[in-house]
Formats: structure tokens, C-alpha cells, sequence
């Protein structure tokens, strides 16, 4: 069902408060972070895209617009304009991927427990078990599924320290797909991460760090999800009906251990796909 993961980052967007200029500007739906040891994090420096308070990225904007770099300045065989502009955003750019290569753990994916095969198609992931008969399919896209982080700006004269800086975790909307051998449909949940139970620190009490949002039966290998079929929304569920669908997807392996290692999978998979498009985008600003 590669296409009902659509359906659930559309939902994630209706239920967003958080506005679209934020997306990536501090790299879905989380205010805050789950604790240090949920999941694999980096540090956040992203600076491409933050607007520190004393205005210093806003300056180097505001010079690279400014810069008399309007007229090429360099030829090459691509035909392409080459500006000074265009020479500092590549330097730029050849720093900051030495710098998330230097934080990235691994180059290798974590891998999941329970004997999910992990199948890879750009930034979706696929991950799929069997048991007793039974086929659970799990899928999720690693797109903007960076919480935004609105933690307090430093006061003026202070600067972040490198340890300070918050970590960062994918925490994705995920669809999974229960198929029945001598079933005609296929039992389909639309889960996410909830910003409550995200922001649960060590200590506290335990409980689910994923949500399900939605449940329909869907059409077995119809990739498109049906309208027409009925969908419980769990919002105003009964708590009874609600714990036993969280024990059935439990019982399939689908829990807060499945949660936690999904994270860390898209996490480094986020980072992955980060890194290259940086490098992507260099490769396409110095024309190489």
C-alpha cells in the first residue's frame, strides 16, 4: 500500500499547529524532542537554514544578494552562470558536509529487531514481517518529518555551546497494513507520534510513545486509499476499543520497542538522505 503513507502525512498537516516557514528553518507535528536514549541523534547544526538572534546568517544573505557577483565571473564547460555568489555558497556548502559527516554515527542503517526486512526507495521506507501466516507492512517517508524546536533564544552576549544544542530525531508518520491470508481487505492503521507522549522525559511514567490516528479496512494491493471506505477516527474512540487495537498491532509487533527503533532508523536514514542532497546541491551550485 505504498500510497497510504500520503494519506497520512496529509492528515499529519491538518492536525499541525505549526506553521510552514518553520519546516526546516529548526528541523511534522512535535514541539519537543523524545529523551536522548529513544533514539539515534545529532547535534543541531543545520546552519544553512537557521536565522540566529544576532543576525549573522541574515548578513550573509543580505551579502551574497548584495554581492557584485552578478556577471560570471568563472567559465566552465556547463555554460552555466558562475557568480562570486555562487563561489561562497559552494564553499559554504563543502563545510557544512564535513561537518554532518564529522556528527554522522554510521554509515550503515540501525537495523530493526523482530525480523522486519527493510526495503528502500528514496526517502520512503518499507518494512515488512510475516507471521503466522499474517503479512504487517510498515511504511513511512522520512520528508519533513523533523519536529520544529522552539526552545528559548540565548540572551544577547551568550553563545550555544556545540553540547547545548538540541539533538535532533525523525519522528515520521508511519501506515501499517495487516494482511490475512483468507482475507478480501486489508486491516490499515494511520499512526504517529504524538507531541505529549514525545516530550515524556526519563523517569516518567511509561506509556505508548506512538498514537494510532486512523483505522480502515482497505482493498488488498490497491495502493490508493479508498474514500469510500469507512475510517474510525480515534478522537472521540472509546478507550476500551482504542487499548485493544494498540494489543492487536502489539501482538504483531508493532509496539514501544518497534516505535523507538523506527525512530532511530529514520532518523539516520533523514540524515542520510540530508547529507546527499547537500552534496547534490553543491554538485549543482559549482557546476561539478
Amino acid at each position: 500500500m505504498l500510497k497510504y503513507f500520503s494519506r497520512a502525512v496529509g492528515t499529519a498537516v491538518r492536525y499541525s499547529t505549526v506553521t510552514a516557514s518553520s519546516a526546516r528553518a529548526l528541523p511534522l507535528t512535535r514541539q519537543a524532542l523524545c529523551s536522548p536514549s529513544s533514539a539515534t541523534t545529532r547535534p543541531f547544526t543545520r546552519s544553512l537554514w537557521m536565522m540566529n538572534s544576532n543576525g549573522a546568517s541574515s548578513g550573509y544573505r543580505s551579502k551574497l544578494l548584495t554581492s557584485k557577483g552578478l556577471n560570471p565571473s568563472v567559465s566552465c564547460g556547463c555554460e552555466g552562470l558562475h557568480t562570486e555568489g555562487d563561489k561562497a555558497f559552494g564553499d559554504f556548502l563543502s563545510d557544512e558536509i564535513k561537518e554532518e559527516k564529522k556528527i554522522q554515527k554510521s554509515t550503515a542503517l540501525p537495523k530493526m529487531s523482530g525480523g522486519w526486512d527493510i526495503l528502500m526507495n528514496g526517502t520512503e521506507v518499507k518494512l515488512n514481517r510475516t507471521i503466522s501466516g499474517e503479512k504487517v507492512t510498515v511504511t513511512f517517508n522520512v520528508n519533513n518529518s523533523i519536529p520544529p524546536n522552539f526552545e528559548e533564544e540565548p540572551d544577547q552576549g551568550q553563545q550555544k555551546s556545540a553540547e547545548n544544542e538540541p539533538e535532533i530525531v525523525s519522528t515520521p508518520n508511519f501506515v501499517v497494513e495487516v494482511t490475512k491470508q483468507a482475507a478480501k481487505h486489508s486491516l490499515v492503521f494511520d499512526c504517529h507520534y504524538p507531541e505529549d507522549e514525545a516530550s515524556r522525559g526519563e523517569g516518567e511514567e511509561e506509556s505508548d510513545i506512538f498514537a494510532i490516528r486512523e483505522v480502515s479496512f482497505q482493498p488488498e494491493g490497491d495502493g490508493d486509499w479508498k474514500e469510500t471506505s469507512y475510517t474510525l477516527n480515534t478522537d472521540s474512540l472509546d478507550w476500551a476499543l482504542y487499548d485493544h487495537l494498540m494489543d492487536f498491532l502489539a501482538d504483531r509487533g508493532v509496539d514501544n520497542t518497534f516505535a523507538d527503533e523506527l525512530m532511530e532508523l529514520s532518523s539516520a536514514v533523514e540524515h542520510q538522505e540530508y547529507i546527499k542532497f547537500l552534496e547534490d546541491l553543491s554538485g549543482f551550485v559549482k557546476c561539478s
